[in-house]
């Protein structure tokens, strides 16, 4: 056992694990944030998505050790931590979970998606969002989240035309 130190959420946090622990089990059964999911443990389905440094990845496949001491680590509980993402008020609106179980690793890859691509083309969100699987088959409303979201973030960046 070795104990790391981590930066989930923007908090600072200590973790004591073996070194070969997932970090989705280290995120889970250490630190106690559940929301993301196990699915597969073999990186296929994306319930256990997050982000590393702004980029999405799978968390059951990366062993505690290979993360470097200044790697930034957003959980699903990070985003929209103080309002709702757009992301998570589009996917209220378009009602797009079903179970819910694989919604975490879906909006963690849809953020992301938007945050590097802004204004994406079904193309774009068929590719970005290939990989995490939906049991319940919402892909038509998860396409429509994701574009509702873009409207919204395009429309809050917008500057306003003052002139008449």
């Amino acid at each position: 056992m070795a104990t790391y130190q981590l930066q989930i959420n923007g908090k600072k946090i200590a973790a004591e694990a073996e070194a070969d622990m997932p970090l989705l089990w280290v995120i889970r059964d250490v630190i106690g944030l559940k929301g993301t999911k196990y699915g597969c443990g073999i990186a296929q389905c994306g319930a256990c998505t997050i982000h590393i440094d702004g980029i999405p990845v799978r968390s059951c496949q990366i062993p505690i050790a290979e993360l470097s001491r200044k790697a930034k680590i957003t959980t699903i509980e990070g985003v929209g931590e103080t309002a709702l993402h757009a992301i998570q008020e589009a996917w209220i609106e378009e009602q797009v979970p079903q179970c819910g179980y694989c919604q975490s690793g879906q909006i963690m890859s849809a953020v992301a998606l938007l945050k590097n691509n802004p204004q994406p083309t079904d193309e774009d969100i068929i590719t970005a969002m290939n990989g995490n699987l939906c049991r319940c088959g919402t892909y038509d409303r998860i396409q429509k989240g994701i574009k509702k979201a873009a409207l919204t973030l395009k429309s809050a960046s917008s500057p306003v035309n003052n002139d008449k």
